[in-house]
């Protein structure tokens, strides 16, 4: 299971670790204490995870940025797309993209298509 689906960050998971471990050592066994080698990899493994994730974002913002870049130099090309109700692709020239909403939006003569439908390009 993916740890967004959990809906926890990689700090949120660090700090919940950390008061678990807190809380072990207060009530530990003197004669039976935690393992340091244990407790060094549990670390690292939330070390890891928080690197990913600082990766991941970075990433996300990375692609975001090159589709918006690729949707910029659209404008004025003609474009073809498959509407949800049509049964051939319709061809219009990209007039303006729109950046507000999550989805990059081409407006295409009087139809707003989204980035990933558009099914080819040309000058």
């Amino acid at each position: 299971m993916a740890i967004s689906a959990l809906g926890q960050s990689s700090g949120e998971i660090t700090t919940n670790y950390l008061n678990l471990l807190i809380t072990q050592l207060q009530n530990q066994n003197p004669m039976d204490p935690l393992n340091n080698n244990e407790m060094a990899s549990q670390l690292a493994q939330l070390s890891q995870l928080e690197q990913i994730e600082n990766m991941n974002r970075t990433f996300g913002a990375v692609l975001a940025s090159t589709q918006r870049d690729q949707a910029a130099e659209l404008i004025g090309k003609r474009v073809s797309y498959f509407p949800t109700d049509a049964t051939e692709a319709v061809v219009g020239r990209v007039d303006r993209v729109d950046l507000t909403g999550e989805q990059i939006m081409l407006h295409v003569g009087n139809a707003v298509v989204p980035l990933d439908e558009i099914g080819s390009i040309e000058e």
